[in-house]
């Protein structure tokens, strides 16, 4: 009988049902003998004994130097399941030896999206300003409030960074039948029904911004002050992927003055601290940081998970989760060090 290829599963901080549903587990644990799985960290030393055996190596943060990856003679590729590339791991080395680094980001784009489109409901509609009013006893009874309030039906609504949280979102407000803007410079070719245009355009056309950027060296103060300023009067602009990519005290300013309405899922340091004047600013909707953060909200990515295991295994090159690209991953790992220190 054929022995089952070896996975580490080393998913801690991850909980394993936070990834996992039961059938997706089971499923996984017929076609790999699974050691580790626990929702406590892995003794590095027995994620050592095993690398040289292993098929796959699964963790939130994979730890894995030039020497482990050189004795890993079996290792097909290294699956994070945070969300992100981190420190840790020798990237080069896995380069150099063929082995895939797969990331578990596009396993976030669901629940984010879900997160993203009742932001610009509950925006657009003044449905927290209302609801801080009722409490003042200064609602507003059938009031159009247009000064404020829009609807998300024909809106333009621009994305800055078009990845896989992004289309789902636009693939959400698609009943809406919203003018959809774009800006990536990765991209060449948004798909139909998304006008790619420069960054300037889009803030300028743009009722609802969305910023969706993953965070990179380039992506910096992306939305800068500048652009800030450009934006149209009324406008509403959700931070979903990271405060990293605005300069966030000149967003904060031109929500302040009553120009914008802000709704953040992240901050520039998070927790907030307990007297940080965002905490009672006007014009902002405040999440902590949990876009991601529902039940079942992350079972998609045990899902994608499985399903290029099984890829790998069967060799197929279709990948559901993201590769690591040679040429981007320094950058990236960089941004992550920057918004951990």
């Amino acid at each position: 009988m054929t022995q089952k290829p070896l996975l580490i599963l080393d998913q801690h901080f991850r909980q394993l049902e936070e990834l996992f549903r039961p059938q997706t587990y089971d499923a996984l644990s017929r076609i790999c003998r699974i050691e580790g799985g626990q929702n406590w960290p892995m003794d590095p030393a027995k994620v050592d004994d095993l690398i040289g055996e292993a098929a796959f190596y699964v963790a939130a943060l994979p730890q894995l130097s030039a020497d482990q990856v050189g004795r890993a003679q079996n290792l097909r590729a290294v699956i994070e399941v945070a969300g992100a590339n981190n420190e840790g791991l020798a990237y080069e080395a896995c380069f150099d030896r063929g082995i895939e680094v797969l990331s578990a980001s596009p396993g976030f784009r669901q629940s984010v999206a879900e997160m993203t489109l009742a932001m610009a409901l509950a925006g657009g509609r003044g449905l927290v300003r209302e609801h801080e009013a009722f409490r003042r006893g200064a609602e507003h009874w059938l009031e159009d409030r247009p000064e404020t309030d829009f609807s998300l039906f024909g809106a333009t609504v621009g994305f800055i960074g078009f990845g896989q949280i992004a289309r789902e979102t636009a693939r959400l407000m698609a009943p809406f039948a919203p003018e959809v803007l774009a800006f990536d410079p990765f991209l060449t070719d948004a798909g139909p029904d998304v006008e790619l245009c420069d960054l300037g355009a889009l803030v300028a056309r743009s009722r609802i911004v969305v910023l969706a950027a993953v965070p990179s060296e380039e992506t910096r103060n992306l939305l800068s002050a500048d652009l800030i300023a450009r934006l149209q009067t009324g406008a509403l602009v959700i931070v979903i992927s990271r405060a990293w990519s605005v300069d966030f005290p000149a967003l904060l300013h031109a929500a302040e003055t009553g120009r914008i309405v802000i709704a953040t899922d992240v901050f520039p340091t998070e927790p907030l601290g307990r007297n940080d004047p965002l905490r009672h600013a006007s014009n902002v909707i405040l999440s902590p940081h949990r876009a991601a953060a529902v039940m079942g909200g992350r079972h998609l990515i045990g899902d994608m998970l499985l399903q290029d295991v099984q890829a790998i295994l069967d060799g197929r090159t279709e990948r559901q989760l993201k590769a690591a690209d040679r040429a981007q991953v320094a950058s990236l790992v960089a941004a992550q060090r920057d918004l951990q220190s």
